[in-house]
């Protein structure tokens, strides 16, 4: 043998990995800074929480407070003349502007129900 101790030197293991315990102070520490990061969260959804109920009361307030149908202050312009643009290109035909009166139809003649002439 060569004088060497093998016990004496940390196992391999443990000294790569860095397996020491923690110390009660940074677990401490670390729980700590979890409730801050908690509460911190905590707020802001409270703070969130009470501006949106802000803004939906100011909206309601506007709301009843504001004239529901407002009049016109301006006089409406005469309707313009409706354009048939495809019976100007001459796609389709003039319609008259006034109906013309439907010249009476006699009805037709059915034989189940009897009303024609009679056949000789």
């Amino acid at each position: 043998m060569t004088g060497r101790n093998i016990e004496t030197a940390p196992p391999a293991d443990d000294a790569l990995t860095g397996a020491f315990p923690e110390a009660p102070d940074r677990k401490r520490a670390e729980a700590l800074h979890r409730l801050q990061i908690g509460f911190a969260g905590i707020g802001a959804m409270v703070l969130l929480i009470g501006l949106a109920t802000v803004i939906m009361e100011r909206a309601q307030l506007t709301e009843a407070s504001s004239v529901p149908d407002a009049a016109a202050t301006v006089a409406p312009a005469a309707a313009a003349p409706r354009n048939d643009p495809l019976a100007e290109a001459g796609v389709v035909p003039d319609m008259p502007a006034q109906g013309q009166p439907a010249t009476a139809q006699e009805p037709a003649i059915v034989p189940e129900q009897g009303n024609g002439a009679p056949a000789q």
